[in-house]
């Protein structure tokens, strides 16, 4: 698990150096859980108003090369991120109310596998995505 604390490490192994821009993004997604960068952008943007959205997708995108996030697409609009640190899990979608819920990979795992001894597909869980009807909605 990767923590928001050694952010500043990774940064400068990195070469790079830690802003407040990067620790508000680092935090906001942590804080969310699932969010789309409009989300952190209005989250990020009570605590420091001048960040603009375009510094949101370009933080986003270098905390998911640090390995810090990884990013879902859970409808047809923007990616939802979440921190890596969480453990690997596909997302269920409701069409109906829109509510996102987690599927363990154990459960997702002998598809995965026939996947791959079949056709030699190795499922990325982490970005899997299962549309349909909650059971509050059903």
């Amino acid at each position: 698990m990767v923590s928001e604390t050694s952010l500043p490490e990774i940064l400068r192994a990195r070469g790079l150096r830690l802003t407040a821009q990067r620790q508000l993004v680092l935090e906001a997604v942590h804080e969310l859980g699932h969010a789309t960068p409009e989300q952190l952008h209005a989250a990020v943007r009570e605590v420091a108003a001048g960040v603009n959205i375009t510094t949101i997708y370009r933080t986003l995108e270098l905390l998911e090369d640090l390995g810090l996030v990884t990013h879902t697409h859970l409808s047809h609009g923007s990616p939802t991120y979440h921190p890596v640190s969480e453990d690997q899990h596909a997302h269920m979608v409701c069409r109906q109310c829109g509510a996102v819920s987690e599927v363990e990979p154990e459960l997702l795992a002998p598809l995965a596998e026939e996947l791959r001894r079949q056709r030699g597909f190795e499922v990325d869980i982490g970005h899997l995505a299962l549309f349909g009807t909650c059971g509050e909605c059903g």
